[in-house]
């Protein structure tokens, strides 16, 4: 079974729209789904309307939700100072996969693993399913 740490722009691209391409990663069988209270607090700041926010709510329910450890990267991962709470999330979570559509901190990590966890876009996971 798959464990899957979505990164704040999943929750937030998920919960923008009704009809969200995304939405897809809750209705799959055999994952978990997890998350950490401080993606989902960047998620919720970015989104402006009140049925955004209600999806989100109604999305994060069905998360299993991480607080934030605290540690020191591995020499070869570098990664901007707000992102290392979410790889660390991940970590805490027990995660197999980090799905995340920040192309530009995490891209360099697309395809590896960091920790033992698989980073990749969501897309790409769910095309793989």
């Amino acid at each position: 079974m798959d464990r899957l740490f979505l990164d704040a722009n999943v929750l937030f691209s998920a919960a923008y729209r009704a009809d969200a391409g995304l939405l897809r990663l809750w209705k799959l069988k055999d994952v978990v789904l997890c998350s950490s209270r401080y993606a989902w607090e960047e998620a919720r700041v970015n989104l402006r309307e009140e049925a955004q926010l209600d999806r989100l709510a109604k999305l994060a329910s069905q998360l299993e939700l991480f607080d934030v450890p605290y540690g020191s990267l591995p020499h070869e991962i570098t990664l901007p100072e707000k992102d290392v709470p979410i790889l660390f999330a991940a970590v805490e979570s027990k995660a197999t996969h980090l799905l995340t559509g920040d192309v530009r901190h995490f891209g360099p990590y697309f395809g590896k693993k960091i920790g033992g966890i698989l980073v990749m876009l969501p897309g790409n996971y769910l095309r793989a399913k």
